[in-house]
């Protein structure tokens, strides 16, 4: 029961996280030891509080109003979750009409209610399969229908 309890705690950390509106609700998600790891797409990996910050200012900052819609989230134990997103978001400056969409995925660690550490993901089974290799990596037992 614990760790079912653990589980629905950091899947409902994750969708709140994806829901969260603006720098200062996104950023009490994270600590001052957390890591956001965008390498996969080019950009540098984030490593602390101050760092983080700065990312998700100028990231903000880029667009005029921005949404995730969660496709996908799952659990896998042991403070790590799955999820695939959908960005839909319009360019600051644009016309109101103008929006960009992004596909990805996302590997979230969570310490607590902190994120340790969140890798994003430009294909959706690299991201999947790193996940399973990390609960498996701490001793976890992966349902088959993950």
């Amino acid at each position: 029961m614990a760790e079912e309890s653990t589980t629905a705690d950091v899947v409902r950390l994750t969708r709140a996280l994806a829901e969260a509106k603006g720098v200062e609700a996104t950023m009490r998600f994270f600590g001052p030891q957390s890591v956001y790891d965008m390498s996969r797409f080019g950009l540098p990996v984030f490593e602390g509080y101050p760092a983080i910050r700065s990312f998700i200012e100028d990231w903000y900052g880029s667009y005029q109003e921005a949404d995730d819609d969660l496709q996908e989230i799952v659990g896998l134990g042991n403070g790590v979750v799955f999820s695939a997103v959908r960005e839909t978001a319009r360019p600051s400056g644009s016309p109101e009409h103008a929006r960009v969409h992004a596909e990805y995925s996302v590997v979230v660690e969570w310490t607590g209610a902190k994120v340790a550490r969140l890798t994003a993901y430009r294909d959706t089974d690299e991201a999947r399969a790193a996940a399973r290799r990390l609960v498996v990596e701490r001793g976890e037992v992966i349902s088959r229908e993950t």
